[in-house]
């Protein structure tokens, strides 16, 4: 991680983890998500939905840290993230 100034209290601090779920019927292919994810955990996939759409899909599942910033994002309230287990 990168601060302004070393904490004094460094060695306590842990990055959040998260795991990115979506649900790929809801998903518009709209991109929101893939373009304004500042970890670029996501990229447009060529999966198509039942609607007909591409969907995201989650490439870096490892630098995601959990921000929901996707969440905020989505039109369609398609994906979300949740925090992921033993972080």
């Amino acid at each position: 991680m990168k601060y302004w100034r070393k904490p004094l209290d460094l060695a306590k601090i842990r990055e959040s983890r998260g795991k990115v779920v979506l649900i790929e019927d809801r998903c518009k292919g709209c991109g929101f998500c893939v373009e304004y994810c500042p970890r670029d955990v996501l990229t447009m996939s060529s999966t198509f939905n039942k609607k007909g759409y591409n969907i995201p899909a989650v490439i870096h599942e490892s630098q995601c840290v959990n921000c929901h910033f996707c969440e905020v994002l989505c039109p369609d309230f398609a994906i979300y993230s949740l925090e992921a287990k033993g972080t």
